[in-house]
């Protein structure tokens, strides 16, 4: 069970209580019609609202495994996916800039230069540390590259150099059974699922940075979906 609570800062909560007196009518009954109604002013701001949008947090039970290697498995999935995450989110907010400084580029030769450039920087900055990455650390990464961006890495690839490196790329990493085409349906595979746990639990006690995912899903209607789909296995 997964409880969403309200959460804001800096805000002064007043709660407007008005007693209705007998005899004055009209007045009376628009007073009574008042009563309880909760107001919110933010501060450095006068005017009153009887609502605000505030981010949602959810609060977690405790895990539950089936069995010891369902336990075994999840802590090690989690030991990889923490590892991999930041680089899938660094990856992420590269690429947007690299969309927003193209936007401002008028030639095509000139995106083409540029887009070498960026390229360039990004092999320098993590070809080294993911040279280190163990084959399943490896395939995580291509999937949280894709549930940050909703773009595979074969694809960005072939954007960012040629579609022969895409498939060049893509062939390397299947003699180390990676495809850089996964993608990342926490809907439809238990084990996206089981990351997309991880990470929303992660995110709660900020052992890693959020940053929202582009794709449309709630975390809350996946762990009902598994629940549901383990009872009827059971």
């Amino acid at each position: 069970m997964y409880f969403v609570l309200a959460m804001g800062k800096r805000l002064l909560v007043i709660l407007f209580g008005v007693v209705g007196f007998m005899g004055f009518g009209q007045v009376a009954e628009e007073t009574l019609d008042s009563l309880a109604q909760q107001y919110i002013i933010m501060e450095g701001d006068s005017v009153l609202q009887s609502s605000i949008a505030l981010n949602e947090v959810y609060v977690f039970g405790r895990l539950k495994f089936s069995s010891y290697n369902d336990k075994l498995r999840y802590y090690i999935l989690r030991r990889k996916t923490m590892k991999v995450y930041p680089y899938a989110k660094l990856a992420a907010e590269r690429l947007v800039e690299l969309n927003d400084s193209l936007e401002h580029i008028k030639k095509n030769s000139h995106k083409r230069r540029f887009t070498r450039k960026v390229q360039k920087f990004i092999e320098d900055e993590f070809s080294e540390e993911l040279k280190k990455l163990t084959r399943t650390e490896g395939q995580i990464l291509v999937k949280l590259i894709y549930r940050q961006t909703g773009v595979t890495a074969f694809d960005l690839v072939k954007e960012l150099r040629s579609g022969w490196r895409a498939f060049w790329y893509n062939t390397t990493a299947k003699m180390f059974n990676i495809s850089i085409k996964e993608e990342f349906h926490p809907d439809l595979v238990h084990e996206d699922y089981l990351i997309e746990d991880i990470l929303q639990r992660a995110f709660a006690d900020f052992s890693l940075e959020r940053q929202p995912s582009v794709l449309e899903y709630d975390y809350a209607t996946l762990t009902n979906i598994w629940k549901e789909q383990n009872k009827s296995k059971e």
